[in-house]
C-alpha cells in the first residue's frame, strides 16, 4: 500500500486529499487557506477527527511543511517519505497535453507558456508543484489537466469562427475544463451499460461553475466551455455563452472598462445576475417559492441552457444510452434535475421516477425507469480520486 496526495493549490490556498493506493481509501483531506497572511487557516480531517488552527503562512512552501507537520504530528505518517507520490490538478493545459503528465523540466515549460491563457490558475499551480518540490525533493509527481480529457474533439468542434491566424497565432480555440471530473464520470457511467455496447454519454457536471460533455467510447467528442470556463451553459456567476457584441455594448453604455464588465461576467452574473439574490441554486427555489418572479426567472432559464446543449450534444452523437448528472447542483438537487429532465423528456423520451429523483441526494443512483429511452444517473463526481489513480499508475504501479 503507498500514500498519494492529491493537490489543489489557488493563489491563496492548498487543498490536499492523502490516499492510500490502489485501494483508493482516503486517509485525511484538508486545505489551508489564506496563505500569504497572519491569520492563514489550515483544516484537516482524518479518522473522524477535525483540527483547525489560524496561524501566520508567509508562502506556499511553508504551507506544505504545515499540512505534512500535521500529518506526523496527528499520527497519519511518521515521516515525510512516506508519501510516495503526489498528483496536480492544472487548470489549463492547451494542446500539449492530452493525458496526464509526469513532472519534469519540460511539463513545467509547458505550464508555464501557458499562462496567458489561463493567467490565475497556471500561475498558482506552478507554485503549488514547486512548494511541494522544495519540502520533498525525492518525491515524484504528475500533473492532471481538466483540459487534457477534452482533447479528444476535431479540428471541426473546437475551432472559433474567428480569422484562422488569430487560431494559430494566439491559440483560440475550445478547451473545455472539468476535463478530470467528466473522465471519472464517464469510467462510472459504464457501470450502468452493457459491457459490449457501443456507449454514447451525455454528462452534467453542474455546480457553481458548471459544464457539459458529449462522450462516445470513453473518448470527448464535444464540450461546452470554450477557451475559458466563463463559456457554455450559463451558471451560478457566469454568463455562458454570449453574444459577443453584448460585451462591446454594456463598455460603451456603462463607461466600465472591459476588465471591469469582464469581472461581472464572470462574477456578478449568471444566476445570481439574472435573480439578483443569490448564485446559490437552494436560495432561488426557496425564493421562487415565495413568489419572487426574478429568481423563477434565473431557475427557468438555467434549465433550458442546460437542456439545449444535452439536445446539441443528443444529435451530435446521433442517440444517447445514458445522461449523467454530477457536482453540487447536478448531485444534490432534484428540484433543478426535474427542471432539466421536463424541458427533454418529450422529445428525447425521457422516463423518470419523480420520487426517486427527489430521494436523491449525493447518492449514486439510476433515476430513470426500465421503460425510459435513456438511462438517467445522478452520479457524485471525484476529481481528487482520478489525480490520485494517475499519480499511482504512473509512477507507483
Amino acid at each position: 500500500m503507498e500514500k498519494v496526495m492529491a493537490v489543489n493549490a489557488g493563489s491563496s490556498s492548498l487543498k490536499f486529499k492523502l490516499y492510500e493506493m490502489p485501494s483508493e481509501k482516503v486517509i485525511c483531506s484538508g486545505i489551508v487557506e489564506r496563505i500569504g497572511f497572519d491569520d492563514a487557516i489550515f483544516k484537516i480531517k482524518y479518522s473522524g477527527n477535525e483540527h483547525k488552527e489560524i496561524t501566520p503562512i508567509k508562502d506556499h512552501s511553508e504551507a506544505v511543511k504545515l499540512l505534512l507537520d500535521g500529518l506526523i504530528k496527528f499520527g497519519i505518517i511518521k515521516h515525510y517519505d512516506e508519501i510516495k507520490a503526489t498528483g496536480h490538478r492544472i487548470v489549463q493545459g492547451g494542446s500539449y497535453f492530452s493525458s496526464s503528465a509526469i513532472i519534469n523540466d519540460d511539463t513545467l515549460n509547458k505550464i508555464r507558456d501557458l499562462i496567458p491563457l489561463s493567467p490565475l490558475h497556471n500561475q498558482a499551480e506552478l507554485i503549488g508543484i514547486q512548494a511541494f518540490k522544495k519540502v520533498l525533493p525525492n518525491t515524484p509527481g504528475i500533473c492532471a489537466f481538466d483540459t487534457a480529457f477534452h482533447q479528444t474533439m476535431t479540428e471541426e468542434d473546437y475551432t472559433y469562427a474567428i480569422p484562422y491566424e488569430y487560431t494559430l497565432k494566439y491559440r483560440i480555440r475550445r478547451y473545455g475544463a472539468h476535463g478530470t471530473s467528466h473522465k471519472y464520470l464517464s469510467e462510472e457511467a459504464r457501470k450502468f451499460l452493457a459491457k459490449d455496447s457501443d456507449d454514447r454519454m451525455i454528462i452534467c457536471h453542474l455546480g457553481s461553475g458548471a459544464s457539459l460533455s458529449a462522450i462516445h467510447n470513453g473518448k470527448c467528442v464535444a464540450t461546452s466551455m470554450g477557451l475559458t470556463p466563463l463559456g457554455g451553459i450559463m451558471m451560478g456567476t457566469r454568463t455562458g455563452d454570449l453574444d459577443p457584441s453584448v460585451f462591446n455594448y454594456v463598455v460603451s453604455q456603462t463607461g466600465k472598462t472591459s476588465e471591469e464588465i469582464y469581472q461581472e461576467f464572470n462574477k456578478k452574473s449568471g444566476l445570481l445576475g439574472v435573480s439578483g439574490i443569490s448564485s446559490d441554486a437552494r436560495d432561488l427555489i426557496k425564493a421562487e417559492s415565495e413568489g419572487n418572479k426574478r429568481a423563477a426567472l434565473a431557475n427557468k432559464l438555467w434549465a433550458r441552457r442546460v437542456a439545449d446543449f444535452i439536445g446539441q450534444y443528443y444529435v451530435r452523437l446521433g442517440g444517447c444510452d445514458i445522461l449523467v448528472f454530477s457536482a453540487g447542483i447536478g448531485e444534490n438537487s432534484p428540484v433543478y434535475r426535474e427542471l432539466v429532465l421536463e424541458n427533454i423528456k418529450e422529445a428525447l423520451h425521457i422516463e423518470y421516477d419523480k420520487e426517486l429523483n427527489n430521494s436523491t441526494i449525493g447518492v449514486e443512483r439510476l433515476i430513470s425507469t426500465s421503460t425510459s429511452s435513456i438511462k438517467v444517473a445522478v452520479i457524485p463526481t471525484d476529481e481528487e480520486v482520478m489525480i490520485a489513480r494517475d499519480a499511482y499508475n504512473m509512477l507507483l504501479k
